[in-house]
């Protein structure tokens, strides 16, 4: 009959191999966007803020290109004047 001795190396690397398989797929969830929320709602509210930052600029600089570029010459009527001249 073997010993439980004897086959403590054989269990100790089983458990050792799966605790290292174990080990690494912890570490690769942390990478992963989909599997880690705080990452991933971290990066989506910084995405958001970019977006309306963004958004409000690009607005502001469409309204300042398309502004109202100064008074033209208008020739007003002699009678609408504020004081107007009659013929």
């Amino acid at each position: 009959m073997a010993s439980l001795y004897m086959l403590e190396p054989y269990f100790c690397t089983v458990i050792e191999k799966y605790m290292s398989n174990h080990l690494i797929e912890k570490e690769e969830n942390k990478k992963d966007f989909t599997k880690n929320w705080v990452n991933s709602s971290k990066f989506l509210f910084y995405l958001t803020v970019f977006c309306f930052i963004s958004f409000v600029f690009g607005s502001c600089y469409k309204l300042y290109q398309s502004r109202y570029k100064g008074h033209p010459d208008v020739e007003v009527q002699s009678s609408s004047k504020y004081v107007p001249e009659y013929k």
